[in-house]
């Protein structure tokens, strides 16, 4: 059965974070709160965790799930060819509502999907996120919803599309935000926004100026 741990109460989110590292390094699911919506992770270095990740969803390996790291300096042991306006937009928008779609080092043993060679990374701006991140390394984090269904703005809606597919739920309240994170491709010399978010490419533009927009 599926625990639940209120994040804002200290002792249970205490609990709580300490049972969702556990879960993580068991190759379990949970759910946690982020800065956009709630999401639900897994071990980013786990394929059987990830397989069941993707399968609580109902989610296909052709869109490849993104990992969410604690720190910005986790990015130099998983990228290569990252370019300096990546590292101008790690600086101005991490921690928060930006993923970078970069290429991954080819060493990693890891399998989140169809990804052809690359991976989507993001820091939240969420405290809950940040400690367990930082606690149990990269994870394999998505939006908390089942196919079809929209994403979850608090611990409820999660809870109840994904249910004992999940096995600890932090509920760290409602988000601060309803939009998803941004997304900008930086694999080219050029950086593509593929979907806007939170950020506009107006925004953006501000600390890459040729920021291309894609179709």
């Amino acid at each position: 059965m599926a625990r639940r741990y209120d994040c804002n109460e200290a002792t249970d989110r205490k609990a709580g974070l300490r049972e969702a590292a556990s879960a993580v390094r068991r190759g379990e699911l949970v759910v946690l709160p982020t800065d956009t919506v709630y999401g639900i992770g897994a071990d980013a270095f786990s394929s059987e965790a990830v397989t069941d990740l993707l399968a609580a969803k109902g989610r296909g390996r052709g869109m490849p799930t993104p990992v969410l790291i604690g720190s910005p300096t986790t990015l130099h042991g998983l990228v290569t060819d990252f370019s300096e306006q990546a590292w101008e937009l790690v600086d101005a928008f991490w921690p928060g509502a930006l993923t970078l779609v970069a290429r991954h080092q080819p060493s990693l043993a890891w399998d989140l999907g169809d990804s052809r060679g690359t991976v989507a990374l993001r820091m939240p701006l969420h405290p809950v996120a940040l400690e367990l991140l930082t606690e149990v390394g990269p994870m394999a984090v998505t939006s908390a919803n089942t196919a079809g269904n929209p994403a979850p703005e608090d611990c409820d809606a999660a809870q109840q599309m994904l249910g004992d597919s999940v096995s600890v739920y932090l509920d760290g309240g409602p988000t601060p935000a309803d939009l998803p994170s941004s997304i900008v491709d930086v694999t080219g010399p050029v950086p593509v926004l593929l979907r806007e978010g939170a950020l506009s490419p107006d925004e953006l533009r501000k600390v890459v100026p040729d920021l291309e927009v894609a179709n």
